[in-house]
This record gives structure tokens, C-alpha cells and sequence, in this order.
């Protein structure tokens, strides 16, 4: 498994290996911003990475076109999370003008290019830059990590998956309960505050339900899912692929 999954990375090949116009590229978006006390600030890219990486090397294990996976965008528009220490948000201009400009860049040899978020800060952002990709021709669309029905942030989902994913990671005596009101409810708020004024600690959700079974079920639907995208490749009018299958569904 450790050798394909080298062999998918881009930043591991060298550019005769690289076949221009066979190349589906999958780009991997997160954030660097807290995550509670109990979970690193690189938690939205590693959640990303890895299924990004894993739905390649199913992707790749089918036979059809090769896909890569690039090295991360690590940084993101995580405004919403700066009155916390450690966060580090580039905000929309910058991560417009990146991801514009990495899709000019890969598409003048990949066939097509997908980036895979893993932070909901990013969205309106990656909807702006794929429009505007697609508007000047190029291939390109994007999704998300994203499940219905979990935590927002920290809570039980990301934690269960980053104890499944990295458990290293995790600081299981630090896990404590955020405010767990719906993200639509607690919107206005936020919006006026930012997370600092809604949660002390920074949690949206309950951690302390998290676990390592359920994280390895969010995991393999959330890669289910985005195989299932990229078969269809059937790419929406903001440029998001097409709406995920149900969840459970093969």
C-alpha cells in the first residue's frame, strides 16, 4: 500500500513520468486553524490527504486513467477561527488567487484537475475559482469532505476520524464538549463573532463520543463517496461535482 500510494503522489514523480493529457489531478484544501484542545490545526488537510489519497489508489486499482494526488494546499480562509492562537488564514483573495493560479498552472498538462476540501471556510472561495477555471476552458471542479447529519467542527465526527486516521493525533484526556447547538442556529452569532464567541474552547459538537469504529466508517463512506464523484465526473453549474450518492450506497 505504501508504494502506491508514492506512486500516486505528485511530488514524488519526475516529469518524464508525468504523461500530459493523462492525468486526472486531485488537489487536497485545508486549513491550518484550531481544532479544540484535543485536535492538531492541521486536522481539515490530513482528513483531506488521506481520503483523497485512498480514493485514488481505488480509482487507480480499477484500471482508466492515472491520477495523482498533489502535495496539499495546507492553507485556507479561516477567519472565523482567529481569536483562537495557532490559527494561520490566508482569507478568500489569496486562496482565490492560489487556486486560480494552480489550475492555470497543472491544467497546461493534466486533464483534468479536482480539488478535494476539507474545510467549509473554503467553499465560497473554491465555487469563485472553479467558475472562473472553467469559464477560461480548463477542466477543473471541486467537493468536499463534507457529510450530512455530523458535528461542525471537532466534535464527535472529525474526532472519531482522526482517531481512526491518526491516533497519534489525538489527545483523548483533553476531549471535552463545545456547544452543541446546530450550525444554523448558531450562524448569526457566529457570522458577529467568530467560533471564540460561541465556544470557549473552540468545539462545535461532542468529542467525548467520538471512536476509532465510527471514524473508520466516516472514512470509508467519505472515500466511497468521492470515488463515486470522480467515476461520474459529473461536474454542477458552480463546478462542484455532482451530488453524492446516499450514504451507504455502493
Amino acid at each position: 500500500m505504501r508504494g502506491t500510494a508514492a506512486a500516486l503522489g505528485l511530488g514524488q514523480q519526475r516529469w518524464p513520468k508525468v504523461d500530459p493529457g493523462e492525468v486526472l489531478l486531485l488537489v487536497p484544501v485545508g486549513s491550518v486553524e484550531q481544532h479544540g484542545p484535543h485536535l492538531p490545526l492541521a486536522t481539515d488537510t490530513m482528513i483531506a490527504d488521506a481520503v483523497t489519497r485512498a480514493a485514488a489508489e481505488r480509482l487507480v486499482s480499477r484500471g482508466g486513467a492515472r491520477v495523482l494526488v498533489a502535495p496539499s494546499v495546507s492553507y485556507g480562509a479561516s477567519g472565523e477561527h482567529e481569536g483562537f492562537p495557532g490559527t494561520v488564514s490566508i482569507g478568500h483573495e489569496a486562496l482565490l488567487l492560489l487556486l486560480a493560479e494552480f489550475g492555470r498552472s497543472a491544467c497546461q498538462w493534466a486533464s483534468a484537475v479536482v480539488f478535494v476540501n476539507g474545510h467549509g471556510g473554503n467553499a465560497a472561495t473554491l465555487t469563485e475559482a472553479v467558475e472562473l477555471l472553467r469559464h477560461e476552458g480548463r477542466e477543473v471542479a471541486w467537493t468536499s469532505t463534507a457529510l450530512p447529519d455530523v458535528d461542525a467542527h471537532a466534535g464527535e465526527a472529525e474526532t472519531s476520524l482522526l482517531r481512526f486516521l491518526a491516533p497519534w493525533s489525538v489527545r483523548v484526556d483533553l476531549m471535552a464538549a463545545g456547544v452543541t447547538e446546530p450550525v444554523s442556529e448558531l450562524m448569526p452569532r457566529l457570522r458577529d463573532t467568530g467560533v471564540r464567541g460561541v465556544s470557549a474552547n473552540g468545539v462545535l459538537g461532542d468529542p467525548t463520543t467520538s471512536s476509532v469504529e465510527r471514524g473508520r466508517e466516516l472514512f470509508d463512506r467519505l472515500v466511497r463517496n468521492l470515488v463515486a464523484e470522480l467515476t461520474a465526473f459529473d461536474v454542477t453549474a458552480t463546478g462542484r461535482l455532482g451530488a453524492r450518492r446516499p450514504l451507504g450506497a455502493q
